[in-house]
Order: structure tokens, then C-alpha cells, then sequence
């Protein structure tokens, strides 16, 4: 990814929502109803209600991660876009067993069928000119030594206004706004919260 050449503000997660949503072509928000996703969700429909809501279930969330979806989609009016994996869980795991561990060289190719495959195949039939995301430099080294805003080889504008927020400013936000939170997410893709799932390196 290359920094966006377009004027932006900086650091301020509000004004950089509002300078993303005020971009020509259509734009989406990405989200995994991790812990403090209501977070970037409030702030992106308080400017734009219908937004897409992008999420990739890859099938493996705990029971509390679909709840916690079902009730921020509901509170928030979510206009929620979900994609699936072309392989049920059921089937994937009957045919090749359960998640192969983050060592196991059949690892990449787990993430790619749950997540990333998923993910490249709702690009291609939203076509959106900008993705909105709540990573956090806080989160991985990789995500440490990303922009706030950035431009694709393709043209596609990623804008993280949360990326440098701490997990106590979140914490604070959601008590501030009375919104729900997750304390039960796992992401078989990445297993360990500080190691990448491949999907902010590949876009």
C-alpha cells in the first residue's frame, strides 16, 4: 500500500470518517464483531446510517461473537453485508479435519478459504472506492508501521481512523455511548491476537 495523495486530517478518527465518506464512489466498513467493534460501527452510521457493513464470517466464532453481531446489527440498524467461505465449516472440516495450527503449512491456506478469499470476492461485487477499518497500531508490528490512510495498487483507499487508539480510549467510548462489547472472540486465522491474519498485508 502507498499513502493517499488526497488531503486528509491526519489522526482525527472523526474527521477522517468524515473525509472518507465524503469521497466520491461508494465506500464500506469492514468488521469482525471483535472486542470493541461498536466502536468504528457508532461512529461510521452516526454519518452514514446505510453504510455496508462488510463482515466475513468465516464460520469459526464463538456463540458470543454471534450474539454480540446480532445485537450491535440491531441497535445500530446495520445495513450488514455478510460473505461466507464457498466450503461450510461442516464440510471443510469433514474433508480436511480442524484448524491446522499457525505452523502448519496448510495454516496459509486455511485463512485464505475462510477470510481472504471471501473478502476478495465481496471487492469484486461491491466495487467500493473506499474500506474503511478499524485496525490499531496497538494490535501487531505490522499494523504499527501503517498509515491512517492509504491507497492500493488498484485504486482502493483503506482508511483506518482508529489506528492509533488504545484499548482504554475504546473502553471509554463504549461506556460513554451505553454500546455493547465482546469478550469472547477468536480468530482462527490468526490464533494469537498480536500475529496477522493476511488480510491488511495482502490489501
Amino acid at each position: 500500500m502507498t499513502d493517499a495523495t488526497d488531503p486528509h486530517p491526519g489522526q482525527d478518527a472523526a474527521g477522517l470518517i468524515e473525509w472518507a465518506v465524503s469521497q466520491p464512489g461508494p465506500a464500506l466498513v469492514t468488521t469482525s464483531f471483535s472486542p470493541f467493534s461498536g466502536v468504528l460501527l457508532h461512529m461510521v452510521t452516526q454519518r452514514r446510517p446505510d453504510m455496508p457493513v462488510l463482515w466475513m464470517d468465516t464460520g469459526y466464532n464463538t456463540p458470543e461473537t454471534y450474539r454480540y453481531a446480532e445485537a450491535l446489527a440491531l441497535r445500530l440498524a446495520l445495513n450488514l453485508q455478510i460473505v461466507h467461505p464457498r466450503r461450510s465449516r461442516a464440510h471443510r472440516e469433514a474433508v480436511e479435519g480442524p484448524v491446522p495450527e499457525p505452523g502448519d503449512p496448510r495454516h496459509e491456506a486455511f485463512s485464505r478459504e475462510v477470510k481472504i478469499e471471501p473478502f476478495e470476492r465481496a471487492l469484486a461485487e461491491m466495487a467500493p472506492k473506499v474500506w474503511i477499518t478499524g485496525i490499531r497500531a496497538e494490535e501487531t508490528a505490522e499494523r504499527a508501521r501503517m498509515q491512517p490512510v492509504s491507497r492500493s495498487a488498484d485504486g482502493l483507499i483503506k482508511v483506518a481512523p482508529l489506528l492509533g487508539w488504545t484499548a482504554r480510549q475504546l473502553h471509554e467510548y463504549l461506556k460513554r455511548h451505553d454500546l455493547p462489547n465482546n469478550f469472547d472472540y477468536f480468530d482462527p486465522t490468526k490464533v494469537d491476537e498480536h500475529r496477522e491474519c493476511g488480510l491488511h498485508l495482502a490489501h
